[in-house]
């Protein structure tokens, strides 16, 4: 017995070199003294359909990415960068997970990192005596490419280590189907981090999420899950998480959050089932790959099998730390079964690939999990001490705005200058999928009277025409399309004098979602030093964040309803829900700030912390009427109050 397994360790160690001799050249990986990645092409065949366009003509790959480590220092969370460069859709890989969270298959035309799974560390070939198994891991990538017919290769732009603190050389080519490059620790970076540390220090984020183990068994733990905002501007509604387990893991029970789907069928007719004979499957809350967890309402709070749990129970509801500390924080608890081989209550292994998202908020891409020292939580007993968590992984997640992403909400200019509106842009969050018919979605918004603002862009038209004839405004057509924005917001230069001036802005709601705890932002690049107050919404101005300033309603007021019925709706037209108030600003802190040239307009402007659409002008001072006039202004409150 013991003879036989010291042969299957041998060959084991054979067939990785043989594998590593194959894809990386023998020279590069003696003269390498750090991190050496290679990135060898092995194979690709021609893939139906067949087309007329040889540049769309899809055609298989397999590949395979080698990470060594030939360094004194074993490498943590190793990342890799692999630059493809031919509109690559990578469908499988194997000891890897895509850093940014991606579930495969992905388009990865534009260069991916991959991430270390469930081999995350690198350790040294001194402490290993030159175990390769423990030194190097190995990505067998096969996806799709585009165009590349063989015996053409089609190899990636650049591969490089993507950890921090690494100086990459120019790769290297060896032949038309493999290159490798060597990587060396950056001796003028600068870290808190020692080698000899056991865990990697936990990193900071636009929102972080813990994944602390807290109780475990043999066949299941109990993980309890904490999601903590930091962004001073960020916030999430009605929270969304998912994530992949990696190895046939299910939900048996939660407290503090739920499946939003409860459904045990992919367990009890796949290998769960088979395993678990005696497990009664009709209380396990989700077996889904990839399962979907939902905040619960707080109703819930109280609840012995549900609730019970810190930070829980707020209907998905995560504020900035700026604006409620106590309410930028979520957290709930879940039982996770386990599959064979890994039962065995220390071989723990966090779920991948996570996303978390919300209603209106801005979109979040969150990297691996990252071990991380043990949490440490007040001993339930009342003693002054700490108690650890069994083990710990961190997830940080960061506000991304994708390419030609569409905003979620707009903004509209006004000015006491200037009769007109300049309303939201054309399309401003998104055109309309069938618009060649009926709309313009290049043509540039009308500018519109004070009280068009009040109404549904549907129910604009006749405003917005007649306004074009009475100022001698060209009229589109066809018309343009709509902002399509479920949020709005008009920003109103109401008065400007010698010592100060002021604006008043109005928020309008014209999606079916009422938002409760609402907050907006404004970022005045000139004007932000001048801020005096608000008279209707609390404001401040925020620390570390560049000229923003912060604003929500008063208490009792902080509640934005949704787009109602009018009180006659056959003939009225639909009524947005609305919260108003006038903002002031010294001059004695801004000299030689111009209002009316612009310096009294915000030059980003957040809802929720979401940046909208701006115009791209600023209304015209040309515009002057013959003596000052509150008329627009008045006209447009008075309205206000009225609906």
């Amino acid at each position: 017995m013991l003879l036989r397994s010291h042969c299957c360790y041998y060959l084991t160690i054979i067939t990785a070199l043989a594998v590593f001799l194959a894809t990386t050249s023998f020279a590069d990986a003696q003269s390498c003294n750090g991190i050496l990645v290679s990135y060898a092409h092995t194979g690709g065949v021609r893939l139906p359909p067949n087309v007329s366009d040889p540049a769309k003509q899809p055609y298989r790959f397999e590949s395979t990415v080698t990470v060594l480590n030939n360094g004194l220092d074993e490498l943590k969370s190793w990342k890799v960068f692999v630059g493809f460069d031919h509109d690559e859709l990578l469908v499988s890989a194997s000891n890897a997970v895509l850093a940014d969270g991606t579930t495969l298959p992905a388009a990865v035309g534009n260069g991916t990192v991959f991430a270390g799974f469930p081999m995350t560390d690198l350790k040294t070939a001194v402490e290993t005596a030159g175990d390769l198994t423990q030194m190097q891991a190995q990505i067998e990538l096969v996806g799709t490419v585009f165009g590349v017919a063989p015996p053409s290769v089609p190899m990636p732009k650049s591969i490089n280590l993507a950890n921090d603190g690494f100086l990459c050389r120019r790769s290297t080519a060896q032949g038309k189907n493999a290159s490798s490059v060597c990587c060396t620790r950056d001796p003028k970076f600068k870290t808190n981090i020692t080698t000899d540390e056991e865990f990697l220090p936990r990193q900071s984020g636009d929102l972080t999420i813990m994944y602390d183990v807290i109780r475990t068994y043999d066949s299941n733990y109990w993980a309890e899950v904490t999601i903590a905002n930091h962004n001073p501007l960020g916030r999430l509604d009605n929270w969304r998480l998912s994530w992949d387990w990696m190895n046939d893991e299910f939900i048996y029970s939660m407290k503090g959050a739920y499946p939003s789907v409860v459904d045990a069928s992919d367990c009890l007719f796949g290998k769960q089932g088979t395993f678990y004979r005696d497990l009664d499957f009709a209380h396990v809350l989700n077996c889904e790959r990839r399962p979907t967890i939902i905040d619960l309402p707080p109703t819930k709070f109280n609840d012995s099998d549900l609730g019970k749990i810190p930070f829980c129970c707020r209907n998905g509801t995560i504020l900035p730390p700026s604006m409620d500390p106590s309410m930028s924080a979520s957290r709930f608890q879940m039982q996770v079964f386990k599959m064979p081989p890994a039962l065995n209550r220390s071989q723990l292994l966090p779920p991948q690939n996570w996303n978390i998202s919300g209603t209106l908020n801005p979109d979040y891409k969150c990297g691996p999990p990252v071990r991380v020292s043990p949490t440490e939580n007040p001993d339930p007993s009342g003693l002054p001490s700490n108690k650890t968590v069994m083990a710990s992984w961190q997830i940080v997640c960061n506000i991304t705005t994708a390419k030609r992403t569409s905003s979620k909400c707009c903004v509209s200019f006004s000015s006491y200058y200037n009769d007109s509106v300049i309303p939201c842009k054309t399309c401003a969050c998104g055109c309309p999928k069938n618009a060649e018919r009926t709309c313009s979605t290049t043509a540039p918004a009308m500018w519109l009277p004070p009280e068009a603002l009040l109404v549904p862009f549907e129910n604009r038209t006749a405003k917005a025409v007649a306004w074009a004839s009475l100022k001698h405004l060209r009229v589109p057509n066809p018309m343009p399309c709509s902002d399509n924005c479920g949020v709005s917001i008009n920003w109103h230069l109401y008065t400007d004098y010698t010592k100060g001036w002021s604006a008043r802005v109005t928020l309008f709601n014209w999606g079916e979602t009422n938002f409760a705890d609402w907050f907006a932002a404004v970022q005045m690049d000139k004007a932000a030093a001048g801020f005096e107050k608000m008279y209707s919404f609390n404001a401040t101005l925020l620390d570390g964040v560049n000229n923003t300033i912060i604003m929500q309603g008063l208490p009792g007021l902080n509640y934005l309803v949704a787009e109602t019925d009018a009180a006659d709706p056959l003939r009225d037209p639909r009524v947005p829900g609305k919260q108003q108030s006038v903002i002031s600003f010294t001059k004695k802190t801004t000299p030689g700030i111009n209002v009316a040239h612009g310096d009294g307009f915000p030059t980003k402007v957040f809802f929720n912390g979401e940046e909208c659409s701006l115009p791209s002008v600023y209304p015209s001072s040309s515009g002057f009427r013959d003596g000052f006039s509150l008329a627009t202004p008045l006209l447009l409150t008075l309205l206000m109050i009225l609906l």
